[in-house]
């Protein structure tokens, strides 16, 4: 009975987040709540999710400050001299234009959010392609490399198969290190070889090129700009890389001290502090109440047993020996499963139940975790359907959204398997 409550609920999820016909928040409060009862817990549903919620608050915690941080940081320029150094190395070269969107894109990129890497990044290259008249397909593939071969600690993917799982994102990103350098080699050198078959292909006279169109760094708030704590704000930021990266400290713990030094530090009249914190405050609200809600519904599921029923079910129907390669198989089709299911429904839906079916096999949590974000809504967010960056990208792009995927896919996926492959060398995966 709870394996039959437990697929039902997780179809529901499917169906009112993939349709649209509810928000992932709504969905997974109103689907968590409904189990708890169907199982009979009445009034003590409370206690199941306030259980759920207690255990993703570090994860929800770290989410918002990193957002108030990374923000911060990139208000107050931060970022600009590394952007204008990028744009001046590309150039009028080909390969450099490209290998100057992915730096560009992933040095954007690390604040995690996706929509303002490709709102910079395509925008600011997109004259360039154009004055050479360089293929735009190639300027939407080589920003979402870019950004998918980027799963940092603070970024959605990350924070979801932590609040899924219930694990410390410290622990899914450290021993993935290596893996993201691996992916990172390929990004750029796809986007070399692209630049190079766009030279071959357009035959360019690069004296004669026309750079009336040269890019430009975006303007910024000259008011909020803090140009000369540039080295400041940059030793800063790397120490908070640091610190979270070691695991010395949590992680909620390091952004909260990184974000009360950086307003001090930049804005130190208390109205300008407000108002810095309010320019980020949505966006961190919007994910932390999806990730509160995927703790009331992963508490309830859990609580309830429904999780593991499901799991004892689907064991059964698991070939003897496959069992500990689940991690190698969910890498080699994360990418694709990307394309049919949104974020939030994999992540708080799908991957509890494959960990749980792992289990048995010897297979820890963790390696589950590391194996959905080599390719689920992370190589595959700039090309689903299922995700508004896909459509940013063709939209700024000035492309077809099908020309785009047709181009793009191969690539990410590409780098999805070679990110798998690297994963099992490096010992992570058991084969």
């Amino acid at each position: 009975m709870l394996a039959v409550v437990g697929l039902a609920a997780i179809v529901a999820l499917l169906l009112m987040v993939m349709t649209q016909r509810v928000s992932s928040l709504a969905a997974l409060v109103i689907i968590a709540i409904g189990v708890a009862l169907a199982c009979g817990h009445g009034l003590g549903s409370g206690k199941l999710i306030l259980a759920g919620i207690e255990k993703i608050a570090p994860v929800a915690g770290m989410f918002i400050f990193a957002i108030l941080f990374f923000g911060i940081m990139s208000d107050a320029g931060l970022l600009d001299p590394l952007i204008r150094r990028v744009i001046g190395i590309a150039g009028n070269k080909p390969t450099r234009i490209t290998i100057g969107t992915a730096a560009l894109a992933l040095l954007i990129h690390l604040d995690g959010s996706g929509a303002v890497c490709f709102l910079i990044t395509i925008p600011t290259m997109l004259p360039l392609y154009d004055a050479l008249r360089m293929d735009r397909r190639v300027l939407a593939c080589c920003a979402s490399l870019a950004a998918g071969v980027n799963f940092l600690p603070w970024t959605g993917p990350t924070i979801r198969a932590s609040a899924a799982l219930g694990l410390p994102v410290h622990d899914i990103f450290t021993p993935m290190i290596g893996v993201q350098v691996v992916g990172l080699v390929f990004v750029f050198a796809t986007a070399w070889w692209l630049g190079k078959r766009e030279a071959h292909r357009l035959g360019l006279n690069m004296a004669e090129a026309d750079m009336a169109f040269a890019p430009q760094l975006p303007p910024g708030d000259p008011l909020v700009r803090r140009p000369h704590l540039f080295w400041v704000n940059l030793t800063l930021t790397l120490i908070v890389m640091a610190v979270m990266i070691s695991g010395l400290v949590e992680p909620v713990v390091v952004f909260m001290a990184g974000v009360v030094l950086a307003l001090l530090i930049n804005y130190p009249n208390a109205n300008d502090q407000r108002v810095r914190i309010e320019a980020h405050a949505r966006a961190a609200l919007l994910m932390a109440g999806v990730l509160f809600a995927a703790g009331a519904f992963t508490g309830v599921m859990t609580g309830t047993g429904v999780i593991k029923a499901l799991a004892t079910e689907a064991v059964a129907l698991v070939p003897t020996g496959a069992g500990s390669h689940i991690p190698f198989g969910l890498g080699l089709v994360s990418m694709p499963l990307s394309l049919m299911f949104d974020p939030d429904s994999f992540y708080f839906g799908i991957l509890p139940v494959v960990a749980e079916v792992a289990k048995p096999f010897g297979v820890q949590p963790i390696q589950v975790a590391q194996a959905a974000l080599l390719g689920q809504m992370t190589t595959g967010f700039p090309v689903s359907p299922l995700t508004p960056a896909t459509f940013l990208v063709a939209g700024l792009s000035g492309i077809d959204l099908g020309a785009h995927q047709r181009f793009t896919i191969p690539w990410l996926f590409a780098a999805s398997l070679l990110m798998t492959f690297a994963a099992v060398l490096f010992g992570l995966f058991p084969i």
